[in-house]
């Protein structure tokens, strides 16, 4: 990924809270013919230097067989992201920009059909998104529980190497990210005044990474 120097994220925190934060990531693998993506929600695991990427596809997706055959691959986890107007600027000669999170995580693949190791991540996905979930799904049948099961193909994950842009109007002045930051946070939709949250979790614009945490 190009990465400005004053884009790059270098607080790996700040990467792992943004992966966690934004968890439906795309999975990207090479085959033989072309390029293979599929949009999954992923836990995220850090412990010992080690970042640890766990998920599933469904059996019927080609996928797994990609990474089974090429487990090199790369996870993208993608967050807010907004149009920036030039007339948030102090002066006119500026151009449109657009202000965006985002982790690349490349990584080594191992897959896995074992209904343990399946029923494991299914718990961690289940604990991230609707843990109130997990009573209803221990008391399913056995035997609707187990053909559920035998419609995935878990997934691990090693990550060997991590980028992570902030593309914040780092290199703007405060004022200026703070004018970027008071329009975004007016939006409605979520995905750009997003944007001023994060702005303002790197301590950009008038306030410090402290005051808002």
């Amino acid at each position: 990924m190009y990465i400005p120097e004053h884009f790059r994220a270098r607080n790996d925190a700040d990467a792992l809270r943004f992966m966690q934060a934004n968890p439906f990531a795309i999975l990207i693998s090479n085959s033989d013919r072309e390029p293979t993506a599929s949009h999954v929600p992923i836990s995220v695991h850090a412990a010992e230097d080690q970042l640890i990427l766990r998920g599933h596809v469904a059996k019927a997706n080609p996928h797994w067989r990609c990474l089974e055959q090429q487990p090199q691959c790369l996870t993208i986890f993608h967050g807010p992201h907004s149009y920036v107007s030039p007339t948030l600027y102090s002066t006119s000669e500026n151009v449109p920009t657009w202000n965006y999170g985002a982790v690349h995580v490349y990584g080594t693949a191992r897959v896995f059909s074992a209904p343990d190791a399946l029923a494991g991540v299914l718990a961690e996905l289940i604990a991230m998104f609707e843990p109130a979930y997990a009573k209803q799904w221990a008391n399913l049948s056995d035997s609707y529980r187990q053909r559920m099961l035998g419609h995935i193909v878990g997934f691990e994950i090693t990550a060997t190497k991590i980028e992570a842009k902030f593309k914040l109007s780092q290199n703007r002045s405060r004022g200026e990210q703070e004018n970027v930051i008071s329009s975004l946070d007016k939006a409605e939709d979520t995905v750009v005044s997003g944007v001023a949250r994060l702005m303002r979790e790197q301590g950009l614009g008038s306030s410090t990474k402290k005051e808002v945490e």
